[in-house]
């Protein structure tokens, strides 16, 4: 059986050989290379080399174009310093009072550098293993992408007392995110991250009333596209994730604040979850003995529709070992549980 085979067969209740294993690389997955974060998210052919690196180097399933959240950022206008190591960093907010809603608007995906870089990413990753791996392109959700490009602060307040403005813009950012994904599934995702991490921050009744609609915007036309999606919002979710099953998604990304058990409680039987462990509490801080217990448990916790990996992104310096003990691969402590 494929990677791509086994993530598939998990996703649809179908039998598979052992469970998936897909963590998140990014800055790790650059420096594993000898090359800076920077590097990783600025060049396309590094992100490439070290995202299939990493997918040989530990035998993951799953080899993924996650980069940093500001590429459709810059495509809106918005300008960045770019440090060796960490996320850019904005020079200016592209909305800062309200009449300037209207500088969100359609652009053009294929010629904005950063969109395209990614674009180009995802070809040469799909041309590399696309046959043999499932590939995941990425797109920010419409909270987190109105969030770049407005403030955090300013967006909560919108909400609260604007929530027309976040509409009406979310739906230009819909829009557009649909183009960028599309791009990507044509270039060889067969699946789509929908990154909208500022949606844990707020109440659950307001991400019905106002974010969900647009997700189910963006997760249907990807669907309609041909490819699957996964939803990935970082943080506390104990009391979305009931919401967020109603998204649409096929893969509900799971963090390591809510117990596995629970989230398959609210997602229900049908939606294949995908956690959980402390990626730094447990996989940067723990010993690699430590690791393997706790992917164990997660193993047990939800023995169907399920895909194994830390709760997000695996931290710089977190040890080589550690993430050994729980990917099929040389070094991995829980042998038994993967089959391998």
């Amino acid at each position: 059986m494929t990677p791509k085979e086994r993530i598939y067969a998990i996703m649809n209740g179908d039998s598979y050989d052992r469970p998936a294993v897909t963590p998140i690389f990014m800055a790790w997955a650059a420096n594993f290379i000898g090359r800076s974060y920077r590097d990783y998210y600025l060049d396309g052919d590094v992100l490439a080399q070290a995202q299939l690196a990493v997918t040989r180097a530990f035998n993951i399933d799953q080899i993924s174009a996650i980069s940093d959240p500001w590429r459709e950022a810059s495509a809106y206008g918005m300008e960045f310093e770019y440090p060796p190591e960490g996320v850019g960093k904005p020079k200016d907010l592209l909305i800062k009072t309200h009449d300037e809603i209207s500088k969100v608007k359609p652009f053009d995906i294929a010629n904005s550098e950063r969109t395209k870089q990614r674009i180009e990413s995802v070809h040469k990753m799909a041309e590399e293993v696309g046959q043999t791996h499932s590939v995941l392109g990425w797109a920010e959700g419409p909270m987190a992408e109105y969030a770049d490009l407005r403030g955090v602060e300013s967006t909560f307040m919108d909400l609260i007392d604007r929530p027309e403005m976040f509409i009406k813009a979310g739906e230009v950012i819909v829009r557009n995110a649909i183009t960028f994904a599309t791009a990507q599934v044509e270039a060889g995702a067969d699946m789509i991250g929908i990154g909208d991490a500022a949606a844990s921050l707020i109440a659950p009744d307001m991400y019905k009333e106002f974010v969900l609609p647009l997700e189910r915007k963006l997760i249907a036309a990807v669907h309609e596209a041909g490819a699957a999606v996964k939803l990935h919002i970082c943080g506390n979710i104990n009391n979305h994730i009931s919401y967020m099953a109603q998204s649409g998604a096929d893969i509900i990304d799971v963090d390591w604040m809510v117990p596995l058990e629970k989230a398959r409680e609210l997602a229900g039987p049908q939606i294949t979850l995908c956690g959980n462990f402390n990626p730094a509490g447990v996989l940067f801080e723990g010993s690699a003995e430590e690791v393997a217990d706790v992917a164990r448990q997660c193993l047990k916790d939800v023995p169907d529709k399920f895909i194994l990996m830390p709760g997000c992104e695996v931290p710089p310096a977190t040890p080589e070992e550690n993430i050994r003990a729980f990917c099929p691969c040389d070094g991995c402590l829980i042998r038994e549980e993967l089959k391998c």
